[in-house]
C-alpha cells in the first residue's frame, strides 16, 4: 500500500500568530486521492481558522491551543484505495518577549551614569538592537552610547527623563521582539541619608552598637561609606546599610557619619548629619545573698543583683545558675527581677549563681559567681570558755554556734529547759555570767534562728555549769592529785568536810549523764581501772543536793599525759608542770610545753616551772614528746588575799572597835552628869515652907524601896 507523511511549513516549532501549512504527501503513482485531516483523533473541518484544500491543512494565526498530533488519510476509488500517514507533533511557542532594565534603580539623580539593558527572552542569538525614547530612535552621541543590548547615559540630566523602549531584530524566525516602555525619572537634588544608632543614647563598653545609614527605599540600592572623626579619618565601605561597632573602650566613642554611593564611577550622596556615640565604662553586677551563702534545707533565700549606675534607666536582670547536682548540670538562664527569691531551698538549689543587667540590647559586666551551698539541717552547738566549773564571783561565757554558717543568726538560751529572759538575742551567740552566782548552776542549751519567716535550728546539746561557794568547807580529794590520768590506772576520790564528812557522796558528769561513783565507799570512791569514758567533772554532793568542789578529770589512752594540779594556782605561787610517760609514770627527759597552741618552753628535764604566777598565765596547757602528745588541761589562777591586806583589815577593825567603845563610855558619863543636875534643880524648885518647919518634896522621883 502506498505510504504517506505530513510536512509542516514553516519549520516546527512555529510561533504564535504565524500561518501554518500542513501537507499530506502520499507516495503513490495513482491520482484522484481524497484527503481527511485529524488532530488527536478528531477529524478537522474547514472553519474560521482551519482550511482544508485537498492535500493541505492551513492554520491561520496559530496559538498554543493548536499544539497536538496531526495526521492525514488519503482515499480513492479503485486499488489502492487508502493510505494513512504517521502523526506529526506540532509545537507552538510564543514570540520572544523583551524588557528594559535600568541600573541604578529609577529614580536616578543628576550626574549619575545610567545603563539601560534590552533583555530578550529567547534561545536565539544574533539579535540587532534599536533604542527609542518617546518614539524617537536613539543614536550613539556624546552622552548616549549604544553597545549591542545596552544604552548608556552619562551625566544624566532632568532632560533625560522619558519613556525608553527597545526593539530586537534578526534574520530568520523569530525575527522581531519589541519591549514595553520603561519610565526613567531623573531628580535634580542629591539625596541625604539619615544616620541612627541602636541602642540610642550612651553605649556601654563590652557591648555593640549598630549604626544604620538609611536611604529612602524608593531610591533603590546603595552601598554605605562610613566615617569617624579622628586625626586620620578612615573610610570603610559596606554593602549593607548597617555598621556594627564593637565597643571595647571609651576611645571607640566619638563622632560618626555616613554617605551612600552606587554605580561606576561611584555616584555619592550628601553626607549624613554627624552622630555622637557616647561610651561609658560598663558597670559590673554584684550578687549578694541573704541570709548567707551557706544555708540549710527549708530556709528562704534571696539573691539580689545590684548594679552601680549613674543613670536613671531601669535594668532588667538575667540570672544564670550552674548547678552542682545531676538535675542542673547545664546552665539555666532566665530573665527576672532584681531579686531572685527561693522559698524552702533544698539540695538541688546548690550551685553557682551569676547575674547580668540589661538595658535594651546592652548588658552590664557579669557578676562574680556566688556559690550557694545547701546543707541538710542546721544544728546549734554550745561551748564554754574558759571552763564549766568555777567559783562564785568568777566570769564564764557560753558560746552558741551553728556548724558551717555564721551570718544572720540570733540566739536564745535555756537553763534546765527554761527560757532565759535575760539572754541577749543577736549578741554574737554569747551569753556571759559575770559575776557567776550559785543559782547559775544548771544545764544550758541554745537555739539559733534567722530569716523571715523564721528558720530555727535544732536545740544544741547540753552544757552543764557548776558554780561553788568561795568558802566551801567540803573539798574533793583526788589521789593521785592531778587532772590527767592514764587509762587502766586506778584513781580514788573522797569528800572531806572540816566538820563532818558524813552525808557527802562523790558524783560525776560524763558525756552521757550524771551518776554516782560506781564503787562508793562512804564519802569516797575508788576506780580500779580507768577508761576514757570516765572523763568528766567530779564533785561532792550532800543529801540535800548541795554541790561542792567540782574538779575536771581527764582519762587519756595515749602514751603521754600532763601532770598539773587539780586545784587553781594561787597568784604569786609557782606553777609546776610535768610531762609523764605511761610506762614509767615519771617525767620524760625532753618535752615541749604549749599554752593555747603556742610553744612556750622546751625542757630536757620533762618539767616546766612558772614562778610568780599571775592571771595572764591562765589558759590551756599541754606537752608533746617524741612518744606522743598529752591532752589539754585548763590552768586557773586565783587571786591571793595578801598578808598586808589582812593586817590592815585587823588594825582597821581594832581601831573601829576602840573608837566605838570610847564613844559609848562618853555617852554613859554624859547621861549620868545630866541626871544629877536635873535632880538637884527639881529639889530646889519644889521645896516650900511648912508651918511645922518641915519641907515637903513635890514631884520627886520615887526611890528604891519607897511606897505611896
Amino acid at each position: 500500500f502506498p505510504t504517506s507523511i505530513v510536512t509542516v511549513t514553516p519549520d516546527n516549532p512555529v510561533f504564535t500568530g504565524e500561518t501554518v501549512k500542513l501537507k499530506c504527501v502520499i507516495n503513490s503513482d495513482h491520482s484522484n486521492w481524497r484527503y481527511e485531516w485529524y488532530k488527536d483523533s478528531v477529524i478537522l473541518q474547514t472553519s474560521e481558522r482551519y482550511t482544508v484544500n485537498r492535500d493541505t491543512l492551513t492554520i491561520r494565526g496559530a496559538t498554543e491551543s493548536d499544539q497536538g498530533q496531526y495526521w492525514c488519510k488519503g482515499q480513492r476509488d479503485g486499488r489502492p484505495n487508502s493510505s494513512t500517514s504517521s502523526s506529526l507533533s506540532l509545537s507552538v511557542k510564543g514570540f520572544p518577549t523583551s524588557t528594559v532594565t535600568v541600573t541604578p534603580d529609577s529614580p536616578v539623580f543628576t550626574g549619575e551614569t545610567v545603563n539601560l539593558m534590552c533583555v530578550i527572552n529567547s534561545d536565539h542569538s544574533n539579535w540587532r538592537y534599536e533604542w527609542y525614547k518617546d518614539s524617537v530612535i536613539l543614536q550613539t552621541s556624546e552622552r548616549y552610547t549604544v553597545n549591542t543590548d545596552t544604552l548608556t547615559i552619562r551625566g544624566a540630566t532632568e532632560s533625560d527623563q522619558g519613556q525608553y523602549w527597545c526593539k530586537g531584530q534578526r534574520d530568520g524566525r523569530p525575527n522581531s521582539s519589541t519591549s514595553r516602555s520603561l519610565s526613567l525619572s531623573v531628580k535634580d537634588l542629591k539625596p541625604k541619608p539619615e544616620l541612627t544608632s541602636d541602642p540610642a543614647g550612651a553605649a556601654l563598653t563590652g557591648n555593640t552598637v549598630t549604626l544604620t545609614c538609611r536611604m529612602d527605599p524608593s531610591t533603590g540600592n546603595w552601598d554605605s561609606y562610613w566615617y569617624k572623626h579622628t586625626l586620620n579619618p578612615e573610610t570603610e565601605k559596606k554593602k549593607t546599610n548597617s555598621y556594627t561597632l564593637k565597643i571595647d573602650s571609651v576611645s571607640d566613642g566619638g563622632q560618626y557619619w555616613c554617605r551612600a554611593g552606587r554605580g561606576k564611577p561611584v555616584y555619592y550622596t550628601q553626607y549624613s548629619d554627624a552622630l555622637w556615640v557616647n561610651v561609658t565604662v560598663f558597670p559590673k553586677a554584684v550578687v549578694t545573698v541573704r541570709p548567707d551563702e551557706r544555708v540549710f534545707r527549708g530556709e528562704t533565700v534571696t539573691l539580689r543583683c545590684d548594679i552601680k549606675w549613674g543613670g536613671d534607666t531601669e535594668w532588667t536582670y538575667r540570672w544564670e545558675i550552674e548547678g552542682t547536682n545531676n538535675q542542673y548540670k547545664n546552665t539555666v538562664s532566665r530573665t527576672s527581677t532584681q531579686e531572685l527569691n527561693i522559698s524552702g531551698v533544698d539540695l538541688s538549689h546548690s550551685g553557682k549563681y551569676t547575674c547580668t543587667g540589661q538595658i535594651h540590647t546592652q548588658s552590664s559586666q557579669r557578676s562574680d559567681a556566688v556559690t550557694l551551698t545547701v546543707s541538710a539541717e542546721a544544728q546549734a552547738s554550745v561551748r564554754v570558755s574558759p571552763q564549766p566549773w568555777l567559783t562564785e564571783g568568777e566570769s564564764v561565757t557560753l558560746i552558741c554556734e551553728v556548724s558551717g554558717s555564721s551570718k544572720g543568726w540570733t540566739f536564745s538560751w535555756f537553763r534546765d529547759h527554761d527560757h532565759l529572759s535575760d539572754s541577749s538575742r543577736g549578741a554574737g551567740g554569747s551569753y556571759t555570767l559575770s559575776p557567776a552566782a550559785l543559782q547559775h548552776t544548771g544545764v544550758y542549751t541554745c537555739r539559733a534562728e534567722r530569716g523571715r519567716p523564721a528558720y530555727y535550728t535544732h536545740n544544741s546539746s547540753s552544757q552543764t555549769l557548776w558554780i561553788t561557794g568561795v568558802s566551801a568547807s567540803v573539798s574533793l580529794v583526788i589521789n593521785p592529785s592531778r587532772s590527767q590520768h592514764f587509762s587502766s590506772d586506778s584513781l580514788s576520790l573522797s569528800c572531806e568536810d572540816k566538820s563532818n564528812s558524813a552525808g557527802w557522796t562523790v558524783r560525776r558528769y560524763t558525756d552521757k549523764d550524771t551518776q554516782t561513783c560506781a564503787k562508793q565507799t562512804g564519802s569516797g570512791c575508788v576506780m580500779d581501772s580507768l577508761s576514757t569514758s570516765d572523763t568528766g567533772v567530779y564533785w561532792c554532793e550532800s543529801e540535800s543536793g548541795e554541790k561542792r568542789h567540782p574538779r575536771n578529770i581527764t582519762v587519756h589512752d595515749g602514751e603521754v599525759i600532763l601532770e598539773s594540779s587539780v586545784d587553781p594556782v594561787i597568784e604569786g605561787e609557782t606553777l609546776t608542770l610535768h610531762c609523764l610517760h605511761r610506762s614509767t609514770n615519771s617525767p620524760i627527759l625532753s618535752a615541749d610545753f604549749y599554752k593555747d597552741g603556742s610553744l612556750i618552753q622546751n625542757q630536757t628535764t620533762g618539767e616546766m616551772n612558772i614562778t610568780t604566777v599571775s592571771k595572764s598565765h591562765e589558759g590551756f596547757y599541754y606537752c608533746k614528746t617524741e612518744r606522743g602528745q598529752s591532752l589539754h588541761s585548763w590552768i586557773s589562777v586565783r587571786v591571793r588575799v595578801s598578808t598586808a591586806s589582812s593586817s590592815l583589815l585587823v588594825i582597821g577593825v581594832s581601831v573601829g572597835l576602840s573608837v566605838c567603845l570610847l564613844f559609848f563610855i562618853s555617852l554613859v558619863l554624859l547621861w549620868r552628869h545630866k541626871h544629877k543636875k536635873d535632880q538637884h534643880c527639881n529639889i530646889q524648885q519644889t521645896s516650900v515652907p511648912n508651918p511645922s518647919g518641915e519641907s515637903l518634896a513635890l514631884n520627886s522621883p520615887l526611890q528604891s524601896g519607897q511606897t505611896q
